[in-house]
């Protein structure tokens, strides 16, 4: 059965993809769906999971192809899960060993949330959705924070 594909998925690399890939299971109730495995090596060359239903790619790093975010010194983009009870979901993150960024905070947009950096160096945000805010209320709020 051929897999289908979304429009858009990010795809990152990082230090040992077998570890990411259990820890993104434990973290954040990710489901692997297949890995292609480097002969001789046992490096990942290409891993897909899913993550509440969105698709995931990874694999080890190729210096060449694609970096981690500990070859680059950080990231440049951030991935967002939305979750049904975002403290139990943080707590599971952390549980799995992550580390917290920015604390749980209901904020001005409407959503309690948290960054956390896996082991891996990459971060996610985590987010509910609390509150309906309109773009014109969330622009007030954010006014409002500018001052201060």
């Amino acid at each position: 059965m051929p897999l289908e594909y979304p429009s858009f998925a990010p795809a990152i690399a990082v230090r040992n993809a077998a570890q990411a890939i259990e820890f993104y299971k434990k973290a954040f109730g990710a489901v692997e769906l297949y890995r292609l495995i480097e002969p001789g090596t046992g490096r990942v060359g290409h891993a897909e999971l899913t993550i509440n239903g969105a698709l995931l790619m990874l694999s080890d790093e190729y210096p060449q192809y694609n970096k981690t975010p500990e070859t680059l010194g950080g990231v440049s983009a951030k991935f967002l899960i939305m979750c049904d009870n975002v403290d139990a979901s943080f707590q599971r993150a952390i549980d799995a060993g992550a580390t917290q960024i920015i604390p749980l905070t209901n904020q001005f947009y409407g959503h309690r949330d948290a960054r956390v950096r896996d082991p891996f160096g990459h971060e996610w945000l985590l987010s509910q959705k609390v509150e309906d805010v309109s773009p014109e209320e969330m622009q007030r709020r954010w006014d409002e924070m500018a001052k201060k």
